[in-house]
């Protein structure tokens, strides 16, 4: 039993996440040893294979309802297998729960006919898509988007724009597209658009530090019927509105990331320090050394502490933007300097590529940007407490 004091909020969820541990270990860890050394993204096969695999047993988008195909788990059940992920320094449990590429929140507001068609196979895991958000003058400002959406005599729509950095467009089976409406409904409009459209088109490509690859679509006059508008004429002005319910859930998912990938960092600084030797001791004896490695223990434990936390009060009925936004900025913000430090505990031998703490040293930079860059998060909170 574990004496950590964010033990205490782990309480009930404790058999799923060893259920999940132990998966990992019996499968993921076997099939993950026989990947090249030098893949940063497994093969989308078997991404397709861990992320179905995983659906199959309960886990892959298990917060969602069992009459959509999940598991009906509570949010901090979520929140802990996220961890449990990071924690486990295998490159393919990340894969085994939903991200970017599985079941968006937008789609709770579909009809009953998107729900069936879309985003019921996204919670089985039988099929990918991507958010088409970003723009290359909109990104943080996601209010001011320049793709417009026109509505034709016969109820069609047409879409057309440029968007950025969308994840996963070269395996989604479809896109959620956000683009400004003309009706004078205002506001931006979600549109579900299949990837094999003839006027949607992957553009430039950009690889990132982690190897993830993004993506440009292009949408030159995309047509679509009336039924693709998520939530039907409802949803028309809808899109940002619906989304920003959703972001505080996604960032605390982001946070619990960011305190597993950090107590693995942690855990290979502490192993190293006790096994090299310098100058006639173990490194870990070198009070330089102990504070790498002590600061970093202390930093974890209230970072996961806040996270547990906004994660319970989300579970009881307490969900607000500003609990969110602290447990994603300091879980990012911590998860950065304990991998800096680990890797400056090994020295050379984490800096070269190969190791470790060398992918997740440009894997966790991406984390104080993506669903909210830290400065975003720090107005969220001034703004709640009166400023700004």
């Amino acid at each position: 039993m574990s004496t950590a004091p964010s033990s205490v909020l782990e309480t009930g969820h404790r058999e799923l996440v060893d259920s999940f541990e132990s998966f990992i270990r019996r499968e993921l860890v076997p099939l993950a040893a026989e990947l090249p050394e030098a893949t940063d993204q497994p093969p989308a096969d078997l991404r397709a294979y861990v992320r179905t695999r995983s659906a199959g047993l309960g886990f892959y988008a298990g917060d969602h309802p069992e009459e959509l195909g999940g598991s009906g788990m509570p949010f901090t059940a979520v929140v802990l297998l996220h961890h449990a992920a990071g924690r486990s320094g295998c490159p393919l449990a990340p894969y085994a729960l939903a991200g970017s590429d599985g079941p968006s929140p937008l789609l709770r507001q579909g009809t009953e006919e998107q729900i069936e068609r879309y985003l019921k196979p996204l919670v089985r895991g039988e099929a990918t898509r991507c958010l088409a958000l970003t723009e290359p003058n909109a990104g943080s400002d996601a209010f001011h988007l320049t793709t417009t959406a026109t509505r034709q005599q016969d109820g069609d729509w047409v879409l057309s724009g440029r968007k950025t950095f969308v994840s996963n467009a070269g395996h989604a089976d479809f896109a959620i597209v956000v683009a400004t409406t003309d009706d004078g409904a205002g506001g931006a409009t979600a549109f579900l658009v299949p990837m094999d459209n003839p006027r949607l088109r992957i553009g430039q490509r950009y690889d990132g530090m982690s190897g993830e690859p993004l993506s440009e679509l292009l949408l030159d006059e995309v047509r679509v019927p009336a039924d693709a508008v998520v939530g039907g004429e409802k949803g028309i002005g809808a899109a940002l509105g619906n989304g920003i319910d959703s972001l505080s859930r996604g960032r605390l998912v982001v946070a619990a990331q960011c305190n597993g990938v950090a107590e693995h960092a942690l855990r290979l600084g502490v192993e190293h320090a006790r096994e090299r030797r310098a100058f006639g001791e173990r490194i870990g004896a070198y009070q330089h050394v102990q504070e790498h490695l002590v600061s970093s223990r202390a930093e974890i434990e209230a970072a996961k502490l806040l996270t547990l936390a906004c994660a319970r009060l989300v579970d009881d009925g307490v969900e607000t933007p500003e609990n969110a936004a602290l447990a994603k900025l300091t879980a990012s913000q911590t998860a950065i300097r304990v991998v800096d430090r680990s890797l400056q505990v090994h020295g050379a031998t984490g800096w070269v590529r190969g190791h470790p703490l060398e992918y997740l040293y440009r894997y966790v930079r991406m984390m104080t940007i993506i669903e909210g860059t830290s400065e975003i998060q720090k107005v969220i909170i001034a703004r709640s407490m009166g400023l700004g």
